[in-house]
């Protein structure tokens, strides 16, 4: 078979002695950026970070290219990409954009994540710190067990909508936590088809700017379990940091539970919300997991 080798490969009678300085080259077709990114883990939300207090996000925050980074199979993967950008008001900005392109105000897994990388980079130095974002400026801190973040106060609160209900629900209500969430209280989210049931609720009429949709249920042990399909995202995501707000504070005035609400999500992390009464509201605090899988740099899109 070696015999036949240089048929199979060339025209006959080509002349495999052809200097390699004259065939042809390879042009490399890298990012011109080539910058660096982190891959975070908030609890299972996953997110690609990227530094951008010194040159800005330019074209990485096109939307086609945010597609590209954030496709499962042929890109990075993520539920959304987060800029560190310069802030007149706070230590930094954070901007996030969820896996279509589209701009959030606000995510709270993000915001942990943000947080932890802030001060990895050194970009804020004491353990206490402010973050612009685009639901307002929000105090954090480093904790012992991680980060936390003190959301704005949540005001735009309403249980019990008139939506029907189905089999094992008992009510929905509705949080304006940074971005819109609807909380369904189930009897067993493990039965919940979380895509199923989550688009049409997203979608519904009654919703100006539709809505994450949160279901959640008791963990039988004074917790509470979490599934979330998340706008922007559409489909069911592993945590949600904002709609565990929603859901907590819901959770508070259905009078199920107190003004600590730790909800496992459906990653298995842990978050805890910490809430404070506001006037007309609730002012609510979130910890949870704020993890670097890895650092890598952009390459072909």
């Amino acid at each position: 078979m070696d015999g036949l080798a240089p048929a199979v490969v060339g025209d006959a009678g080509h002349d495999l002695t052809t200097p390699l300085a004259a065939v042809p080259t390879y042009e490399a077709a890298m990012l011109p950026t080539g910058r660096t990114f982190y891959k975070m883990s908030g609890s299972g939300n996953d997110f690609v970070m990227v530094d951008a207090m010194r040159e800005g996000p330019g074209a990485l925050a096109e939307a086609g290219v945010v597609q590209a980074v954030c496709a499962r199979a042929t890109g990075i993967g993520a539920d959304g990409i987060v800029f560190l950008e310069p802030s007149d008001s706070a230590d930094y900005r954070m901007t996030y954009l969820n896996s279509d392109g589209s701009r959030a105000d606000l995510c709270g897994n993000a915001s942990l994540c943000s947080a932890r990388l802030a001060a990895e980079l050194e970009i804020v130095r004491g353990p206490e710190f402010r973050v612009e974002t685009d639901a307002g400026v929000l105090a954090a801190r480093l904790l012992d067990q991680g980060p936390e973040v003190d959301l704005q106060p949540v005001t735009d609160i309403r249980p019990n909508l008139p939506f029907r209900l189905e089999a094992g629900e008992r009510w929905i209500g509705f949080a304006l936590a940074g971005v819109p969430h609807l909380v369904v209280r189930v009897d067993d989210v493990a039965t919940v088809d979380v895509v199923g049931r989550g688009r049409p609720l997203r979608h519904d009429r009654s919703l100006a700017q539709g809505a994450n949709v949160n279901f959640v249920s008791p963990d039988g042990s004074g917790g509470w379990r979490i599934r979330t399909f998340e706008r922007g995202v559409e489909g069911e995501t592993l945590a949600c940091g904002t709609g565990s707000v929603a859901s907590a504070i819901l959770l508070v005035e259905a009078g199920e539970a107190a003004d600590r609400v730790p909800l496992t999500t459906r990653s298995g992390k842990l978050l805890v919300v910490r809430l404070r009464p506001s006037p007309n509201g609730w002012r609510p605090s979130l910890s949870g997991e704020a993890r670097v899988v890895f650092q890598g740099r952009f390459g072909e899109l």
